[in-house]
């Protein structure tokens, strides 16, 4: 399977299943989709901002709910493999991404594996293990979340910093040179760790050096 990051703005997730996966996968997409969550009933947890549509479907009325509904993705994560079937058939038919939660490491045409991930904004890091080890996904998640702390207030840093340099006139391969030095530099990294030292502070740091370095070689 490629990974692919997929944006779910103004779309519809459809989620068959109200139990710990089905809250889980909702939390997940309503973060820029609209997730729909169908079930006959829901388990005493977050599902963020999903609309929960009290409903026990058999599954010659799946279809019924795609069609309905026209999600992008739909996600079959209840308890009833007949269903599960059902959801997974009528979204193939329909030529709609799916999800079954149900199945590890079992993948057909057009199914997707929603990665366990680690977010510090912009940067997104996800582990998939293709669905047969999840224990490994969630070990390797949290591993990361310490390795990748500030790694959004870097990606940040060097975004800014590539555009003043270029303002500036900077030559694309220096600019190039410059902005990996930055994130190579476990000086810059523990400044944004610790506070010291912030994105603008950072620029005006960098911009200082090459402006004298400049300066001394005319």
């Amino acid at each position: 399977m490629i990974p692919l990051a997929h944006d779910f703005t103004g779309t519809t997730v459809l989620v068959f299943g109200g139990g710990p996966v089905g809250s889980r996968k909702a939390r997940r997409f309503a973060r820029e989709a609209d997730v729909i969550v169908v079930s006959p009933t829901f388990v005493d947890r977050d599902f963020g901002t999903a609309e929960l549509i009290r409903a026990a479907p058999t599954p010659t009325e799946v279809d019924g709910w795609l069609k309905r509904t026209d999600p992008a993705l739909v996600v079959a994560a209840t308890d009833d493999e007949a269903v599960n079937d059902a959801v997974a058939t009528a979204a193939r038919d329909r030529g709609i991404l799916r999800n079954r939660a149900d199945r590890a490491g079992e993948r057909d045409p057009g199914s997707v594996v929603v990665p366990a991930t680690v977010r510090d904004e912009p940067v997104v890091v996800s582990i998939a293990t293709g669905g047969t080890a999840p224990a490994l996904s969630k070990y390797l998640r949290q591993e990361f979340e310490e390795t990748l702390s500030e790694a959004g207030s870097m990606a940040t840093l060097c975004g800014q910093l590539r555009t003043e340099l270029k303002s500036r006139g900077v030559d694309p391969n220096r600019r190039h040179e410059i902005v990996t030095s930055v994130v190579s530099s476990s000086d810059v990294w523990t400044a944004l760790r610790t506070g010291t030292s912030n994105c603008p502070q950072v620029i005006e740091d960098v911009l200082d050096a090459e402006l004298s370095a400049g300066g001394d070689q005319q």
